[in-house]
């Protein structure tokens, strides 16, 4: 089962540019392009949060046209930047949309591979939270298929990344997500967005890791006293390979046009 994994478009109305400088809306586009592109296409494509900039209906009707371009099903949660309601009108008829309250959801019928959406953001806050009732629920959710492997995703991730300008906007209580983890070890990765980095660390005895933006990448600077900063390096997105036996492999992929391919490998 392929999986394509794209985060934090901040997608904007048309003809306006995110922060005033970068097309991001042209940059989304080019990531779509690139998922329909790949050989053979991906199952199923996800978005971890921060689909659009300041969550405006505009916005969110700029995203779904771009979206219509892929044949593949898309599963989405919201991030800090997405406006929750909003977002919900948006995606409204979607078999895994939740009707109200926090976008927790399951999804099990697009291959091997279940999938399990944690929404911990919060709304008006840029941090996120795991609290004790989203615990109990994921807990209830991994116990009842043990055997299958399964790909928990959510916005914010639950650790410190030593970005300053970064880690005070994580998601808290991510201890409650790991003693959970660490009970089910068919959880093959958990997947999040919000740092426009790509990240990887052992977490509850699994592998977590967060996706770069189609957008624009969050400098890493390690310095305690370093100032917000971000570059507009080539977008990317990450592709989860599973094969029974195997379990998943994740790989990175730049998004563009490249030299190549050469008679060598």
């Amino acid at each position: 089962m392929l999986i394509a994994h794209l985060s934090d478009p901040h997608v904007r109305p048309e003809g306006v540019l995110y922060q005033g400088v970068v097309d991001s809306n042209a940059q989304f586009a080019a990531a779509i392009a690139q998922v329909k592109a790949l050989d053979p296409p991906p199952e199923l494509v996800l978005l971890t949060g921060d689909l659009v900039d300041h969550g405006q209906a505009d916005e969110y009707v700029m995203l779904l046209r771009m979206l219509g371009a892929l044949d593949m099903p898309v599963l989405a949660i919201p991030g800090n930047h997405d406006e929750r309601e909003v977002f919900r009108r948006a995606f409204v008829g979607k078999p895994w949309l939740p009707a109200e309250g926090p976008f927790d959801y399951v999804v099990g019928d697009c291959g091997a591979v279940r999938v399990v959406a944690l929404d911990v953001t919060l709304p008006g806050q840029h941090h996120g939270v795991v609290s004790e009732e989203a615990a109990a629920w994921l807990d209830g959710v991994l116990a009842a298929e043990p055997a299958r492997p399964t790909i928990v995703m959510m916005h914010q991730p639950p650790f410190a990344t030593s970005i300053p300008y970064m880690d005070p906007y994580d998601c808290r209580e991510g201890h409650r997500l790991a003693a959970i983890v660490a009970r089910h070890p068919q959880v093959e990765r958990i997947l999040c967005g919000h740092v426009h980095r790509v990240m990887q660390m052992r977490f509850g005895g699994t592998v977590l890791c967060t996706a770069p933006s189609t957008t624009t990448a969050i400098a890493l600077q390690l310095r305690a006293d370093a100032k917000p900063a971000s570059y507009i390096e080539p977008p990317a997105m990450l592709l989860h390979h599973w094969l029974e036996g195997r379990g998943l492999v994740s790989h990175f992929i730049p998004i563009g046009t490249f030299p190549g391919p050469y008679p060598f490998a």
